[in-house]
């Protein structure tokens, strides 16, 4: 009843619990750093790392705490603005699952996060109207809405 297992097959049980919400939340909050921190600091950090703690006193509940990647100077600013930072985090996420932030510094040789590309051209009225009428079949406004914003995202990437 206790004999070997293979590792393949008992690590995943264990694993898929702490690892699964750890990196789901942390890729969440990089999809949505520009609604949290605004874009001139978008440009400047990135929250590169989540640390969860688990209480004893609390039953068990499990708190995080994040860390941000950014130069010195702007961790200086950031750190007037951390509750702030926190208090969106909870507010778009919930549960108040996030208690800390902790600021890292990007090491000096090292790329600096990337900044968010420029806004592409406009369409022409032409393409408008051609990307209407090709999703004009389309009967759930949700999907038309989405199709519409991929169909001018590619014509726009098109133009550059």
């Amino acid at each position: 009843m206790y004999g070997l297992r293979l590792l393949s097959e008992t690590v995943p049980k264990v694993t898929d619990k702490v690892f699964s919400r750890k990196y789901t939340m942390l890729g969440r909050l990089v999809t949505r750093w520009q609604d949290i921190v605004g874009p001139e600091l978008a440009d400047k950090t990135q929250p590169v790392k989540i640390r969860y703690m688990k209480h004893k006193s609390d039953k068990g509940k499990a708190t995080a705490s994040l860390d941000i990647a950014t130069s010195s100077a702007d961790a200086t600013v950031l750190h007037y603005q951390k509750d702030l930072i926190l208090e969106r985090i909870n507010q778009i996420f919930g549960d108040r699952w996030i208690t800390a932030i902790r600021f890292v510094p990007i090491a000096a040789n090292a790329p600096a996060p990337k900044k968010r590309p420029k806004p592409t051209k406009i369409l022409t009225p032409d393409e408008k109207k051609h990307l209407s009428a090709v999703l004009e079949s389309v009967e759930d406004p949700e999907l038309q809405e989405k199709l519409q914003k991929l169909g001018t995202a590619i014509l726009q990437d098109q133009q550059s």
